[in-house]
């Protein structure tokens, strides 16, 4: 399968700032009893599905530091609001070179530029902060502006026609007439609404 890099005229530093932002909100307002809920993407529940999300922050350090996240678990023990903090500002001070942006990199999907990566990061921010939000009872949509061009990366990097179930996505799922912006996101990558909106 061919995956077309739509993404290299954009910069997409400030769209992860924001969509950390906003996950950083959603960490803060998890509840000691929500920790073990489950949540829409299934091999998580709540408190593993929070450790993930510090994780990958993390692993977005490790891939501008070293060119790959290998070296950084996928699942973190701490699942906060502060430790996530902590680590978004060293991704941005690890990032802050344009440079890295053009540079290539290794990440599980594959070998791209660090732009594309930094892409698969925030829609990775965004697909679980969606599944943490609907799991805990929080607003679950943000600013369609926000969604938008993570949207459009992610259809232009893996588009309906090429998609291999399971691979690394579950099949699409057709969105509810109610749906936002973020949930037609969740959507796309497989994952289902039904009995969490």
């Amino acid at each position: 399968m061919t995956i077309i890099d739509t993404t290299q005229q954009n910069d997409p530093r400030d769209v992860y700032a924001t969509a950390a932002t906003w996950v950083s909100g959603l960490l803060g307002a998890v509840r000691s009893e929500q920790l073990d809920l489950p949540t829409p993407c299934d091999e998580f529940d709540v408190r593993t599905l929070a450790g993930h999300l510090v994780a990958t922050v993390g692993r977005l350090i490790a891939i501008a530091e070293l060119g790959s996240p290998d070296s950084v678990s996928p699942f973190s023990a701490v699942h906060d609001a502060a430790s996530f903090d902590e680590l978004v500002v060293q991704a941005r001070a690890a990032w802050a070179e344009d440079a890295l942006l053009d540079a290539p990199v290794v990440v599980p999907w594959g070998a791209v530029p660090g732009r594309s990566a930094v892409w698969g990061y925030a829609r990775e921010l965004l697909l679980h902060g969606w599944d943490l939000a609907v799991a805990t009872g929080q607003p679950a949509e943000v600013d369609p502006a926000l969604i938008e061009p993570v949207a459009e990366e992610f259809r232009g990097m893996l588009p309906a026609e090429a998609r291999v179930p399971g691979v690394p996505f579950d099949s699409i799922v057709e969105p509810r007439t109610a749906a936002g912006p973020l949930e037609r996101l969740a959507n796309f990558s497989g994952r289902s609404s039904d009995g969490w909106v």
